[in-house]
């Protein structure tokens, strides 16, 4: 059946291999404009997105016809190659083999782009390793109370 109408926003986080910096600040405008592009491209539209020096953040509405792991795996491989061929990154870049993958209802999409856009002011306070557990425990307490 096909679905006319649809609210599916997902958050989508991305974590370079080992965790390691391999995202310049000076690069980061660039590779967040070539992500958009990947998103908006792909039946989807992007809100907001933040590239830290060893991980990801972005928050995308996407088609019904697109799967959370077609899409993280489209914009992975576009944006891994667009990197590396414009040597964007510290050293060869490439992402985890695995990402994550959050859903937002539309009443907290606000809150989250603003999340994800203070991204800077955030990480001076928690490290990603905090921040990902927290997210973490988070949704695993959410699916549990199900």
């Amino acid at each position: 059946m096909k679905i006319e109408y649809h609210n599916l926003y997902t958050h989508f986080v991305f974590i370079t291999a080992n965790r390691q910096p391999l995202i310049p600040e000076k690069n980061r405008d660039r590779i967040e404009k070539y992500i958009t592009g990947i998103v908006n491209n792909n039946a989807s539209k992007l809100y907001a997105i933040y590239a830290n020096p060893e991980h990801l953040h972005f928050i995308v509405s996407r088609s019904p016809s697109m799967s959370e792991e077609q899409l993280a795996t489209i914009v992975a491989d576009k944006s891994e190659k667009f990197i590396n061929e414009n040597n964007l990154g510290r050293g060869p870049f490439a992402w985890q083999q695995s990402a994550s993958a959050f859903s937002v209802s539309k009443a907290h999409v606000d809150k989250v782009c603003k999340y994800i856009l203070n991204q800077p002011q955030h990480h001076q306070k928690v490290t990603f390793a905090e921040e990902y557990e927290q997210f973490l425990k988070f949704y695993q307490q959410t699916l549990k109370k199900k």
